[in-house]
């Protein structure tokens, strides 16, 4: 990591020893972004610099052998005190990051088990009559995405499908005027959420109007 890179201030994501899948996406991101992943996608051997060696052999091979000691370094930070002691003896940072892939991704009955689990939670989701649609479709989307870092395909189509049947019934008069104009089977997550949120807007401002003109005639009586 150079010194006058932005990311030397900002620690990298720490695992505690839970959402593995969460975490290393994002510590991937934070390895390629320090320059960094190299050392740990590919355990290079550095060999010894020749006799008489130029100054670019010279700083290459400083370079790489920083980049390794540094990966390991990026690592040992990454990690709660606890999991530290496991992976403490392990030699290079690409030892370590195939350690706790094998301990913690789990096995593909074990992950087929988390995807049950999360798609019976996504299923039994209902929007609230107090929750707003971004509200409702952020809640979706996080669940969603926990499918996806499991490595299952989750299609954008199965959501929407998910919206229209559990929204609550002030939304009907949306849902029946898209049925009328367009195919539901087709219609994209986007569609359906500016055409929910639009009807949410209008319900907004009548209440506010409705307010407004009750405190109004209040006023004028008083």
């Amino acid at each position: 990591m150079d010194s006058d890179s932005p990311f030397t201030a900002t620690a990298p994501p720490v695992f505690e020893g839970v959402n593995y899948q969460v975490w290393a996406v994002r510590m991937e991101a934070y390895l390629e972004a320090c320059d960094l992943w190299e050392a740990i996608e590919e355990d290079y051997v550095i060999p010894p610099l020749p006799n008489n060696p130029t100054l670019a052999q010279i700083k290459n091979h400083k370079e790489k052998r920083e980049r390794k000691s540094k990966a390991k370094a990026c690592l040992f930070t990454a990690v709660s005190s606890t999991i530290f002691t496991r992976i403490m003896t392990l030699k290079s940072a690409k030892e370590i990051w195939d350690f706790l892939k094998k301990e913690y991704e789990g096995n593909e009955r074990v992950k087929g088990m988390q995807v049950l689990n999360v798609i019976r939670e996504f299923e039994m989701q209902r929007m609230k009559e107090s929750d707003t649609v971004k509200e409702y479709l952020d809640r979706l989307l996080s669940i969603v995405n926990r499918v996806r870092l499991l490595g299952t395909e989750f299609p954008d189509s199965r959501i929407v499908q998910k919206i229209l049947v559990t929204v609550p019934e002030r939304f009907e008069s949306t849902i029946s005027s898209l049925e009328n104009t367009k195919n539901l089977s087709s219609i994209t997550l986007a569609e359906l959420l500016n055409a929910l949120q639009a009807q949410e807007q209008r319900r907004l401002m009548r209440q506010e109007d409705s307010i407004e003109g009750a405190l109004q005639a209040k006023l004028e009586i008083g």
